[in-house]
């Protein structure tokens, strides 16, 4: 459905352009577009490369297991469905410790590492367990302590104070991650209600 918006975005854009005599505006702003992309990914290169070096440096040096221990009780919590020391624990405490950094791109591919463990457990595998929403819920709303990207955006584009959006963020992303999870849990008891 996004791919049939963004085209109609684009065929629309290149016939008004086309009726009111503005393709060079059309051409112009393509390679601007691309100009700009090309220069905000290396700047976001450093930044990304950065924080995933600390925490290969955390991974090795035994604090993301020392981060686990402690946020076990929480991740044993939100996930009562999933057995201790199954290995989508794993995946799901790095994901959220990538998200706590801001760095959406780098907890992805745990995200997608976690779902796949947590399919395994899934019964019904036509329909996404508990445990599978409220991942999907966390990630989606997840509380973000540095806003990694952001601040790279930001200074790519000369702000004046890039990391003044951190106490905001904080703000924000704790209030979406409250509301995420009180919904989850709603819906996981409507769902145990309807099954009984």
């Amino acid at each position: 459905m996004l791919n049939v918006i963004w085209l109609a975005l684009i065929v629309i854009s290149i016939a008004v352009a086309a009726i009111n005599g503005r393709m060079e505006a059309i051409n112009q702003a393509a390679f601007e577009g691309a100009k700009t992309g090309v220069t905000v990914c290396f700047g976001l290169l450093s930044v990304l490369a950065f924080w995933m070096g600390l925490m290969r440096i955390a991974e090795k040096s035994g604090l993301l297991e020392i981060l686990a221990r402690a946020m076990s009780p929480i991740i044993h919590l939100l996930f009562p469905d999933v057995p201790s020391g199954h290995p989508a624990i794993g995946y799901i405490l790095s994901n959220m410790s990538a998200n706590l950094l801001g760095l959406g791109n780098a907890a992805t591919p745990m995200g997608l590492k976690a779902m796949e463990e947590l399919q395994k457990l899934n019964p019904n595998k036509q329909v996404a367990s508990p445990a599978m929403c409220t991942l999907l819920a966390i990630n989606t709303a997840s509380i973000t302590i540095i806003p990694t990207t952001m601040i790279a955006i930001r200074m790519q584009y000369g702000s004046a104070n890039p990391v003044e959006i951190v106490g905001t963020t904080l703000l924000s992303s704790f209030g979406a991650t409250i509301v995420a999870l009180l919904l989850d849990r709603w819906y996981r008891y409507r769902h145990a209600r309807r099954h009984r």
